[in-house]
């Protein structure tokens, strides 16, 4: 692999794709990847409890007399 002119941690290979050797950015980028992921569950496990509540909300509603 051929070094980018510049930067440390990059690197061209064969093909023409430059590569980040960085370990440490490439922790970080999983970590967020994954915190990203935690926070997309997180949002669809809240819509879904709005979606209970609001449903019992409309039994509560209707079984007025």
């Amino acid at each position: 692999m051929i070094p980018v002119e510049g930067h440390k941690n990059l690197f061209r290979n064969e093909s023409g794709a430059i590569i980040n050797c960085d370990i440490t950015e490439y922790n970080q980028y999983i970590k967020m990847k994954r915190d990203r992921q935690k926070q997309k569950e997180e949002i669809a496990e809240l819509k879904k409890d709005v979606y209970e509540i609001k449903n019992l909300l409309m039994e509560l509603i209707n079984a007025r007399p």
